[in-house]
C-alpha cells in the first residue's frame, strides 16, 4: 500500500519532516573525532536513528524547535554520517559547476538553515515512533547503496524512509533521503533549477537568504508517493 503524505496523520507527517531536519540540516567543519567506525550501512543507520530519536525525546528544547540546540545536536551526532556538501551539489545540479567557491559555501550554509528553519517545529511531535530496518540488498564490495527503513508509529501506517549512502575512508555517508517514494535531492533540484534558469546562481543564493530571513514561514508541500 503506497501512501500519499498529505493523508498521513498530522503528528506522524510532521515527525518525519522533523527527523529530516536533523538528518539533513548539517553544519560544516572538520571531521568529528567521534566519527563512527566503518560498519555495515544499514547497521549505521539503525544506530544513528535510535540515537537521534533518544536525543529528541530527552531534550525538551529540541522538541520546542530551539535552533541553537538543534544545530548542536546535528553537529555532535550527525555530521560524521552525512555528506551535506554532496547533497547540496546534487540538489543544485548543473549550476553547481558554475558557482564560485564563495557562492558554493553560501549555498551550502543557506540550504542548511532553510532545512532547519522549515522543519524544526516538527520535532515537538516525537512521541512513540521507532525505526524498523529492511534487509539490505547490496554486495560487500558495493560503494554506493540504498538503505531502506520504515518509521513506525502507534496506530499509523509505516512510512517509507530510505537513504542513499556512499562509502568513504571514514564510514558510510548519507547524501540523499527518500520519503514515500520521493527523493529529497530530486525535489530540490527541480525547485533550484527553475530559480537558476531565471536568475542565475546568485539569484538562488538571494532566494534562499530571503526565505531564511522570513524564517521559512511555509514548509514545502509534502511529497507525493510515486505510483
Amino acid at each position: 500500500m503506497k501512501l500519499h503524505a498529505s493523508s498521513l496523520p498530522g503528528p506522524t507527517r510532521r515527525f518525519v519532516l522533523g527527523l529530516l531536519a536533523l538528518l539533513t540540516g548539517l553544519a560544516l567543519g572538520a571531521a568529528s573525532p567521534l566519527a563512527l567506525a566503518v560498519e555495515a550501512p544499514d547497521k549505521q543507520i539503525e544506530k544513528l536513528s535510535a540515537e537521534v530519536l533518544a536525543r529528541i525525546k530527552a531534550d525538551p528544547e529540541i522538541r520546542a524547535g530551539n535552533l541553537d540546540r538543534i544545530s548542536q545536536a546535528v553537529d555532535e551526532m550527525l555530521m560524521p554520517s552525512v555528506d551535506f556538501k554532496r547533497m547540496t551539489a546534487l540538489s543544485v545540479g548543473r549550476g553547481w559547476r558554475e558557482a564560485t567557491p564563495e557562492q558554493r559555501a553560501a549555498i551550502v550554509e543557506e540550504f542548511r538553515m532553510l532545512l532547519l528553519r522549515t522543519y524544526s517545529g516538527a520535532l515537538a511531535e516525537v512521541r512513540d515512533q521507532s525505526i524498523r530496518m529492511k534487509p539490505l540488498r547490496a554486495d560487500p564490495a558495493d560503494t554506493d547503496v540504498i538503505v531502506r527503513s520504515e518509521v513506525i508509529g502507534q496506530g499509523t501506517e509505516p512510512i517509507q524512509l530510505d537513504y542513499r549512502m556512499r562509502r568513504t575512508d571514514e564510514n558510510w555517508k548519507i547524501y540523499d533521503i527518500n520519503v514515500l517514494g520521493v527523493w529529497m535531492v530530486e525535489t530540490y533540484r527541480s525547485q533550484f533549477g527553475q530559480i537558476i534558469n531565471q536568475s542565475g546562481i546568485q539569484g538562488l543564493i538571494d532566494s534562499l537568504r530571503e526565505r531564511n530571513s522570513r524564517g521559512a514561514e511555509a514548509a514545502p508541500p509534502p511529497p507525493k508517493a510515486k505510483g
